[in-house]
């Protein structure tokens, strides 16, 4: 089975998405199962991963309908407000739905950059990790450092880096992304998606080059079992299309893609970590 391991939904006149303006440009549409399915079906994806995009539990709700109306996904990333009171009912309350299969706060669009170490987000991540649950980190470079404290803090949250982490590949920026993303690697529980590159390249002007050395040092410290292909779309739209992200991929992978390698990348790896089943 070949899993799409990040890729959004949205309905615009919803009007939860903070970010959502016409300014967005090709994103200020409505992106929608049918959209995708033609895509998915060239390149011979099975399933997806919807992750959310809005920090309501709302949105959650709208992800969760979708899901159970369209097979094509295979579960929610969805968002529940770690700093609330009532957490804990709301977290097992969630859990029920058999496609939320994990949890992502925005932290790249949260103010304070070490928001993850509130006392209070931290006991949430405790119970999170408890249970077993997976958990999105959406972050900067410049996050690395308080995420790195609280998987410290609370070692066994199983989670996964969205998008490498963001590096600055605009600029060929590699420090102090490399050495940081090492040092997250040593936490033997936490994947990382090889997802959403092109849109922190030039997006006019990005060639698999701009990408090599930040995909390569993420396969060398997370190893080709820890590793999870994912398209961002719609998101990839503002500089590129779905299969220019694929190939790109493929193309920096070509020197370790085997088949096994192919299986766990491109599907076995994200059904293992999300609970995914055929």
């Amino acid at each position: 089975m070949k899993i799409d391991s990040h890729q959004h939904y949205w309905k615009v006149d919803r009007g939860d998405y903070h970010w959502m303006s016409p300014a967005a440009g090709v994103l200020y549409r409505d992106y929608l199962p049918a959209d995708l399915r033609p895509l998915l079906r060239q390149h011979g994806i099975d399933k997806t991963v919807v992750v959310q995009a809005a920090q309501t539990v709302a949105e959650t709700d709208f992800l969760l309908k979708l899901a159970a109306e369209d097979d094509s996904i295979a579960g929610v990333v969805g968002w529940l407000d770690l700093e609330a009171e009532d957490f804990t009912e709301l977290f097992e309350r969630y859990r029920q739905h058999a496609k939320f299969v994990g949890m992502r706060p925005m932290l790249q669009d949260i103010a304070e950059d070490d928001w993850i170490m509130k006392p209070q987000v931290l006991k949430s991540l405790q119970l999170i990790a408890e249970a077993d649950f997976p958990f999105d980190l959406l972050v900067h470079s410049r996050h690395l450092p308080y995420m790195l404290r609280a998987l410290g803090a609370v070692p066994r949250l199983r989670a996964v880096v969205d998008h490498i982490a963001k590096p600055e590949i605009r600029t060929g920026t590699l420090e102090p992304w490399k050495s940081l993303m090492a040092e997250v690697a040593r936490n033997a529980n936490v994947y990382c998606k090889l997802s959403g590159m092109i849109t922190e390249a030039d997006h006019k002007h990005w060639s698999v080059d701009d990408l090599r050395p930040y995909v390569e040092h993420v396969m060398q410290c997370f190893g080709v079992d820890r590793v999870m292909f994912g398209s961002d779309w719609p998101v990839c739209l503002l500089a590129g299309s779905y299969g220019q992200v694929v190939s790109a991929l493929r193309e920096i992978l070509a020197p370790v893609m085997n088949e096994d390698t192919e299986r766990k990348i491109f599907g076995e790896n994200a059904g293992r970590f999300y609970g995914i089943k055929e």
